[in-house]
């Protein structure tokens, strides 16, 4: 039985990267049928925005999406990829396992952990202010001083 996955390349070295993550999964003989979609800069031109319905779409109804990396805007240009992704499949955790292998060489040999990264709120809420705008404003007073008149937050 083929497994439905959301594949969405993402731009920069993302194709790249997807591609060979696509191999070492394809060379377990596990069977795959790729839903290639597309997001990011690359696609903003043609669909008006990074992240059209469709990928959402086929994200919701495989279930499953192997994305590579996507460019992230600073300052402005649009709203993050991945905040976006996250805020909408409501993606609240992270969980990397962290685990020594025998016969792997490393630094560290007795470990046996797993990370559960907090992915929605704080800086990953995608909450920003501009320069001089009332939200910004009221969060600089609220610190007493501690934060530049004229910083973005």
């Amino acid at each position: 039985m083929a497994h439905n996955v959301t594949l969405i390349r993402g731009d920069g070295t993302g194709p790249e990267l997807v591609e060979a993550a696509k191999r070492v999964l394809e060379a377990t003989g596990v069977a795959f049928n790729w839903d290639i979609q597309e997001a990011g800069v690359d696609i903003m031109e043609t669909a008006g925005t990074p992240l059209p319905p469709s990928v959402l779409e086929s994200i919701r109804h495989n279930k499953v999406a192997l994305k590579g990396p996507i460019t992230t805007p600073i300052g402005g240009g649009f709203r993050s990829v991945n905040v976006a992704l996250r805020k909408e499949l409501n993606l609240y955790a992270c969980i990397r396992p962290c685990k020594y292998y025998p016969g792997i060489r490393s630094k560290y040999t007795d470990v046996d952990l797993v990370i559960v990264r907090e992915n929605t709120e704080d800086l990953y809420a995608g909450v920003e202010w501009d320069v001089h705008t009332p939200e910004a404003k009221q969060v600089i007073d609220m610190s007493g001083g501690k934060i530049r008149e004229d910083s973005a937050l």
